[in-house]
């Protein structure tokens, strides 16, 4: 394994491997103000969302690592300490791009990349009309992480006014995540669509699962279960009885007569196999025999 000091190398390629590591990331498209009213709009990935209660989003117009110089978001933003923050779905991508080129200060953003600028209604700062999700927020701080190239500045913005696409939801009015589409950051030149690589995975907050310590010592260091398989089987409540898992296999043998000889090994991938068809309870009844 690669092990790297970061004082070691320079901030450039630090900031690829950071950047390349933690992917994808979800992009804020800040739409801030300055002092003279003057629009700007800007792609930042350093953004997430940190509380629901108050509704707090934080993004970060990092200082440039070639020059050290500051973007015009942050100038804004203490400026004025408002900004709206519009989601990027796929159909934006591309004029979300062009949005990031670096014009100089006073050059309209939404104009240059084709975009309609829609009145906010309690924030100065204008909305991304063609963006599914905008955030009206006021900035209730900026906090600066260093002074030399590179370091980041933390905007932490207050939602005051959220604004859905209907077309975006669901039946219950929810989001759908396939409906909205949205794209993310990754390392280098590259971008994610989320819809293309969901998966569900069942969150263990209502049960409390036996853990991958609790198992017999032949399935927990297992050569066949990855890691996955392990956390998946770790998270049933009770495992079920040899008598269980003794009944199910001689029913099985009965279909299937060859896994009477079946070796350790030839059991485990038996259990991958029904893991793979969401069937937990007959994999553990085969590892269990």
């Amino acid at each position: 394994m690669l092990s790297i000091d970061p004082k070691s190398i320079s901030t450039s390629q630090l900031h690829g491997y950071l950047l390349s590591a933690v992917a994808p990331r979800p992009i804020a498209f800040a739409s801030t103000i300055d002092a003279q009213g003057q629009a700007n709009l800007s792609p930042f990935s350093f953004f997430n969302v940190f509380s629901a209660n108050p509704p707090v989003l934080i993004f970060s117009p990092a200082r440039r690592v070639k020059n050290n110089t500051v973007k015009h978001t942050l100038e804004n933003v203490e400026a004025v300490k408002e900004v709206v923050i519009n989601v990027v779905n796929y159909d934006l991508v591309q004029q979300m791009s062009l949005s990031s080129t670096e014009y100089a200060k006073g050059v309209n953003e939404f104009e240059k990349a084709g975009l309609t600028m829609l009145k906010s209604d309690i924030v100065k700062p204008f909305r991304v009309a063609e963006s599914p999700v905008q955030m009206e927020c006021k900035v209730t701080d900026v906090v600066k992480l260093g002074n030399e190239g590179g370091a980041g500045n933390l905007v932490i913005c207050e939602v005051v006014k959220l604004h859905i696409d209907e077309a975006v939801l669901n039946e219950e009015g929810k989001i759908d995540q396939n409906k909205i589409d949205l794209v993310a950051r990754a390392g280098g030149n590259l971008y994610s669509r989320a819809k293309t690589g969901f998966f569900e995975i069942a969150k263990p907050l209502s049960t409390l699962g036996i853990g991958v310590d609790s198992f017999p010592e032949n399935i927990k260091n297992s050569t066949v279960l990855t890691g996955n398989d392990l956390g998946i089987l770790g998270n049933v409540e009770v495992l079920p009885t040899q008598e269980e898992a003794a009944e199910f296999f001689k029913n099985l043998a009965v279909k299937k007569p060859e896994i009477i000889a079946y070796s350790q090994v030839e059991k485990h991938e038996l259990a991958r196999k029904f893991l793979s068809f969401g069937d937990v309870d007959s994999a553990w009844k085969v590892l269990l025999t």
